[in-house]
């Protein structure tokens, strides 16, 4: 029987690339999403062509509720083995210039949607005693970023969370681990201006979805896993 990867956020970007990347390893993919209903579609019919599954499920991972009602039936017939968690938005801003809204929407996506989304999935992972999960967090989150105040520390928040839980958890033969992209070919880069960015990366190139799919692939698939705890950066060298 195929294992199965609960990926949140999986429409577009990275969540995307991680999707294709571990339904080639033989997973079966439960793939969420907010809104891009067309997206979701079509990450879905090309897993299904590598011969696995794919559950879409459309929910907004900042309402509690809303994510218990569309993830909770489901866990409580089968524990997904892992939990990646991607969502996430930016709304950049100088923090003189920052809108309430513009905190509170990222810090609720983010953040919150990481307690929500893992809240309603743990039980049945420690039920089972097993299962790994992989938290998409930033290089923001690690060194900070200019203008991104808000998103900086839903992200390091996030690297924090993930630290205590695998204390909590490691013991259920549940692993937990951070990935921190750095910058990353997507739409949410995609107007960011490359000639001031590419100095400060050693490796002088922006990183592709793909490279950020294929840590994450070795965190699921890899069977000798000592690994716990850790934030692994995909960063070209940006943080150190």
């Amino acid at each position: 029987m195929n294992k199965t990867a609960l990926i949140i956020g999986g429409s577009r970007g990275i969540g995307r690339d991680i999707a294709l990347r571990l339904a080639k390893s033989g997973f079966n993919i439960w793939l969420t999403y907010k809104s891009s209903h067309e997206a979701a579609g079509e990450v879905k019919k090309e897993i299904e062509l590598l011969g696995v599954s794919c559950d879409l499920f459309s929910f907004d991972v900042s309402d509690f509720k809303e994510t218990e009602a569309a993830l909770g039936p489901r866990v409580e017939k089968q524990a997904p083995d892992m939990l990646i968690y991607n969502s996430g938005i930016a709304r950049d801003n100088l923090l003189v210039w920052m809108t309430r809204d513009e905190w509170d929407s990222v810090l609720s996506t983010n953040l919150d949607g990481f307690y929500n989304v893992t809240r309603t999935v743990l039980f049945s992972m420690l039920a089972a005693k097993k299962g790994r999960i992989i938290v998409i967090s930033s290089a923001s989150g690690q060194i900070g970023q200019a203008g991104q105040v808000n998103y900086s520390a839903s992200k390091a928040g996030l690297i924090g969370a993930a630290k205590a839980l695998a204390r909590e958890v490691g013991k259920k033969n549940i692993l937990v681990n951070v990935v921190a992209p750095g910058f990353i070919e997507t739409e949410m880069t995609e107007k960011f201006p490359k000639e001031q960015i590419l100095p400060l990366i050693p490796a002088n190139r922006l990183g592709r979805p793909e490279d950020v799919a294929s840590v994450v692939n070795f965190l699921c698939t890899e069977e000798h896993m000592y690994i716990h705890g850790q934030v692994i950066g995909v960063n070209g060298g940006l943080a150190m």
